[in-house]
């Protein structure tokens, strides 16, 4: 074995923004958009939908945390009771998607939220992120052994679009907390490998 020191990976700080609402009126939906814009449950539990969504929607801002998931792990999340994915479709397209992620004591994570690239900038991301929130707001009538939720919250990051937290304030979301992170440096993903340049 070589002593010789091998050069640092290559590392980012990213920075971190948790931000929550508390009750359902601090909720400012957006208007919807024009055209055949819809928001649609995705009530069949299918991993290969799920990842689908989940790569072509971050795979340019780099989401990479579920990627080295099992099939088995995939459906695991999705089944989970209270969990639910509501996709965004334009003219039948899918346009992006918002995954809810039922917690404990009545509080329900925004675990993934985003349009696919070509979608951005059309006023559909504000509208699918007023219903997904609405949803999580009203999950319990859709899931009885679910208690009322009380709190909805999400997290955003450095590395999302640029409109992404206004996007989020702008529906009534308030900043809870901040930090600095570390993370290695990957290249991007993509929806495919080499889908984007990095």
């Amino acid at each position: 074995m070589s002593d010789i020191p091998q050069p640092a990976a290559p590392t980012t700080e990213v920075t971190v923004w948790s931000l929550e609402q508390t009750s359902p009126a601090d909720l400012r939906p957006a208007r919807t958009p024009e055209g055949d814009v819809r928001v649609v449950r995705s009530e069949v539990v299918l991993p290969e939908f799920s990842r689908f969504l989940y790569t072509a929607v971050g795979g340019d801002i780099r989401w990479t945390d579920r990627l080295g998931m099992t099939y088995a792990q995939w459906e695991e999340a999705l089944r989970r009771p209270g969990a639910e994915t509501w996709v965004a479709y334009e003219n039948g397209t899918p346009a992006g998607y918002v995954e809810l992620d039922p917690q404990d004591d009545g509080v329900v994570e925004i675990m993934y939220f985003g349009l696919i690239p070509a979608f951005r900038g059309r006023r559909i991301g504000g509208h699918l992120l007023s219903y997904g929130v609405a949803r999580a707001w009203d999950l319990a009538e859709r899931w009885p052994e679910r208690p009322q939720t009380k709190r909805v919250w999400l997290h955003t990051c450095s590395k999302d679009g640029p409109h992404a937290m206004d996007n989020y304030l702008r529906r009534g979301f308030r900043l809870f907390d901040t930090k600095t992170e570390v993370e290695p440096e990957v290249a991007t993903p993509g929806p495919w490998p080499g889908a984007y340049a990095s």
